[in-house]
């Protein structure tokens, strides 16, 4: 039986669940103060993916000035494969769209060894633009930076 999952708006109470999960999936994570920070600013968006009453993924973007970027976005690895992150990045490009009709264009990095966010990025339209040599700590490694045009 498939389990339900519920896209919602992430509140302040979700931040220590949230940074558990960041701490689970990344080797530099963000703080519980990084959070804190974004959920409070009113130009990023911050949504959760709820299963069974639990965080099951999360993402986190930011539009500053003409740009609009995918900060932070991750899942559970035990949840993974399950439509979650396509779900998450489709309910949040529609919510920019509706909140932002001026948003044009979407950014984001990736390790460029993580085959399974770069097909769920091209799977959502997103396109390969370039690279930043070295963006990523723990271990060293490219960055593949892709982005997607709203227009």
């Amino acid at each position: 039986m498939e389990q339900e999952i519920t896209i919602r708006d992430m509140a302040h109470e979700d931040i220590e669940e949230v940074s558990a999960l960041e701490n689970l999936c990344f080797t530099t994570p963000w703080t519980e103060t990084s959070f804190q920070y974004e959920i409070t600013n009113e130009d990023a968006l911050l949504k959760v993916a709820v299963a069974d009453n639990v965080i099951a993924g999360f993402i986190c973007i930011r539009s500053m000035l003409d740009i609009t970027h995918i900060l932070d976005i991750a899942v559970e690895p035990g949840k993974r494969r399950r439509g979650i992150g396509s779900r998450l990045l489709q309910n949040s490009i529609d919510a920019l769209k509706k909140l932002r009709p001026d948003i044009k264009h979407i950014t984001l990095e990736v390790r460029e060894s993580n085959h399974g966010a770069i097909s769920l990025y091209e799977r959502s339209g997103f396109k390969k633009t370039g690279v930043r040599r070295n963006y990523f700590r723990k271990p060293p490694e490219d960055g593949i930076i892709m982005g997607l045009d709203l227009v």
